[in-house]
This record gives structure tokens, C-alpha cells and sequence, in this order.
């Protein structure tokens, strides 16, 4: 965001706090936002932390943002929407609802230019993945803005296809999940091992994560590396002959192309729902 622009929030839960922070953090002034939120409790908590203004209630101070980040939840976006329609046309929308398509949002809103972005919940700790699609209508400068807006969170990347972002879900929005279904097996395997749940647990997690950075930074498919690691007959041969034995990666495959079903399922059965 530039110095001089203002942005505004409808949503004020874990994922805006997010993006605001890292706004924040960036060096914008907290006079410079305005959070639309409902519950008590959660403008509370942003005023305390963040120091930004908080309304329950849209408020005029939209009309004049350059920005409006779309927070809440896919169910609750259409009433938003229309609620703030009258002061938010002019904006450029970003909208984190899982779901719900550009089309949808530009009508609620009355607004030419959306961005929909899919995060995970390790844009909460600065180490996040997020899918982004922008409608014919959003230019380069647009884009930029987002991206300025969005980098604190994480990893970004633009798909060039709306429907595109069913993948995303799938693999970043859901995938943080199901490292943890893995973490918590062999957190378990190391507790029957004889092992302190606490160790078990640095071992897998730093596992993870320094598995994860060399896969990104190396420019050998993952097949390779995992080559690397595993020595005919050894102790790792013998774990991933069990895991092709048990169809681990065709299930894994599956549950993702689940997961991307059940997010085209969501997308009709949100935006054709009656209100």
C-alpha cells in the first residue's frame, strides 16, 4: 500500500489481523484503517493490539479507501457486501472468502476490480501460500498493490484461470492440514518409540520444515532428493516400501482431488443459495 492510501476491513478475525500487522509493521498508520466488525470482543482485541479504529457498523470512512479486504466468512459475504455496497463501489476488492467467485463479489459490492485470494494459516506466522486471481478489469498497478498488501503473509502466486483456485484450495488452502494429520503420526510413532511427545515433535516439525526449504531451493525434482535419502535396504527403503505397499501417495492424491471437489461443490452451493 502507499503511504498516502487508506484501506479498510470487513472482517477483523485471525487472518485480517494478519495482513494488518504486517501493514502495521511495514510502517502504516493505523489512523490510515478502517475494520468493519460485528462482535465486541474481536474489536476489542484489534484496538488493543493494533491500535486501528474499529466500527461495529460500516462506516463513511470506506468511501474513501483505496482497498477493501473482504475477511469475513463466504456464508456472511453477500449481507456484508450489499451492507457496504453504497461506500465500497469505487474500491478495489480483495476478497480472502473461500469460494466465492470475482462475478459474485463485483455484483454484491457494485465494484469493477477484484482480486480473490486464498491464504493458509501459516500467513499467521509470516510463512504462508496464497493463491490469487484477478478479473479482467484489474490492471498491473492493481496487482501490485495486492501484492505490496499480501507479502507480509507469505509466498504469493497468480493463477491464470478462476477455477484454478479449487487446486489451490485443495493443495495450500486444506494443505497445512494434512502436514499436520503426518505430524501427529509420527509424533505418535516417536512417543511408542520410547520418546518425550516434546522431542518427538522437534524432530518431526524440524524434519518438516528443512525437508520443505530444500525442496524449494533445490533444482532437482523431488524424486531425486528422495533418492538421496534412501539407501537400497536401509532403514529408509524399509519405511517407504511400507508406505508404497499401503497406496500412501495415491491416497494423498485422492484426498487432494476431494478436496478440490468439495470446493466446486461449495463454490455453486454458496453463490446459488438463497439469503
Amino acid at each position: 500500500m502507499q503511504a498516502h492510501e487508506r484501506i479498510g476491513f470487513v472482517g477483523g478475525g485471525n487472518m485480517a489481523s494478519a495482513i494488518l500487522g504486517g501493514l502495521l509493521r511495514g510502517g502504516m498508520d493505523p489512523a490510515a484503517v478502517t475494520v468493519v466488525e460485528p462482535h465486541a470482543p474481536a474489536r476489542a482485541q484489534l484496538r488493543a493490539t493494533l491500535g486501528v479504529q474499529a466500527d461495529a457498523l460500516p462506516v463513511p470512512a470506506l468511501a474513501g479507501c483505496a482497498v477493501v479486504v473482504w475477511a469475513v466468512k463466504p456464508q456472511q459475504l453477500q449481507a456484508a457486501a450489499q451492507a457496504c455496497a453504497g461506500r465500497v463501489a469505487g474500491a478495489l476488492q480483495l476478497s480472502i472468502a473461500a469460494g466465492i467467485p470475482c462475478a459474485a463479489v463485483a455484483r454484491w459490492t457494485g465494484a469493477q476490480r477484484v482480486v480473490r485470494a486464498m491464504p493458509n494459516t501459516p500467513a499467521l506466522v509470516g510463512q504462508g501460500m496464497t493463491g490469487l486471481y484477478a478479473d479482467a478489469a484489474v490492471g498491473a498497478d492493481d496487482r501490485a498493490r495486492v501484492a505490496r498488501l499480501l507479502a507480509p503473509t507469505g509466498a504469493l502466486l497468480w493463477v491464470p484461470r478462476e477455477a484454478d483456485l479449487d487446486a489451490v484450495t485443495a493443495l495450500s488452502g486444506s494443505g497445512p492440514a494434512y502436514v499436520f494429520y503426518l505430524m501427529e503420526a509420527l509424533v505418535q510413532a516417536g512417543a511408542q518409540m520410547g520418546l518425550a511427545p516434546a522431542d518427538a515433535l522437534q524432530l518431526v516439525g524440524r524434519t518438516f520444515a528443512g525437508a520443505a526449504a530444500m525442496a524449494l531451493d533445490s533444482p532437482e525434482p523431488l524424486a531425486r532428493l528422495r533418492e538421496r535419502v534412501t539407501s537400497p535396504g536401509g532403514t529408509t527403503f524399509a519405511a517407504l516400501e511400507h508406505l508404497a505397499q499401503a497406496g500412501v501417495a495415491q491416497q494423498l492424491g485422492a484426498a487432494a482431488l476431494r478436496a478440490r471437489q468439495r470446493a466446486e461443490t461449495l463454490s455453486r452451493e454458496l453463490v446459488d443459495s438463497p439469503t
